[in-house]
């Protein structure tokens, strides 16, 4: 890689929407870091893409700061720069407020919300240097409500961080963008009633809206994307 080549950094980027940015970003030259809790997912991730040099692989909880911000440090450390982050680790529990488990809560209420938090906050500094990009994964429940869904509520919080953010580090050259997906065939489905109903959206369909995003001509900041499948009504 040259020292110009854009890096990234995404969190739970060893398995759908950020494994699919991932591979984009590596086919088009660029170097990506990916976070996960699970090493050997992230092991096998790199194993199928035959380990590339420009692909670094960090086991790491993104609910933790001291481990989001040894990740930032670990990228700078190899590649010399940070040009993007992409919030994308986060999950769902699959139930209501009215009739859910809330043993489950807490951990996902800190992955989907203080995770892209501490990203921002680790990785700020390294932005700004390099006048770079934050990306948010959120998701079209943080503009629909759902009856009961506390899961929707963590993305309307993310909605507002990523307004938030923008407003405070717009003055320092790095734009941000919120990527709103619909429906898509991932492994968020996993845990509650299988795949709805209907056309879903593709990983890469979305890594696409990601790449597309992080790639806007300097000085251009696109701040919301929402992509829905045809035929989602909501």
């Amino acid at each position: 890689m040259t020292d110009d080549t854009r890096v990234t950094l995404i969190t739970g980027g060893g398995t759908g929407i950020g494994a699919a940015v991932a591979r984009q970003l590596l086919d088009a030259g660029e170097a990506v870091a990916v976070t996960g809790r699970r090493e050997e997912r992230l092991h096998a991730f790199a194993k199928e893409l035959g380990e590339p040099e420009r692909l670094l692989t960090i086991p790491g909880d993104a609910a933790v700061y001291g481990e989001v911000s040894a990740a930032v440090d670990a990228v700078l450390a190899r590649f010399g720069r940070l040009d993007a982050v992409v919030a994308n680790a986060g999950f769902a529990t699959h139930d209501s407020v009215a009739d859910g488990d809330p043993a489950g809560w807490t951990d996902m209420v800190l992955t989907n919300v203080l995770g892209p938090a501490l990203l921002i906050r680790a990785s700020v500094d390294a932005l700004k240097e390099t006048r770079g990009r934050i990306v948010l994964v959120g998701s079209v429940a943080g503009f629909v409500p759902t009856p009961g869904n506390l899961y929707g509520a963590t993305k309307y919080a993310v909605t507002g961080l990523a307004e938030n953010t923008r407003r405070q580090v717009t003055e320092w050259g790095v734009g941000v963008t919120l990527i709103a997906p619909g429906r898509v065939e991932t492994p968020f489905w996993d845990g509650g009633d299988g795949l709805p109903p209907g056309q879903l959206l593709t990983a890469d369909q979305i890594a696409g809206s990601v790449v597309w995003a992080l790639g806007r001509p300097e000085g251009v900041d696109v701040n919301t994307v929402v992509v829905r499948p045809l035929g989602q009504p909501n």
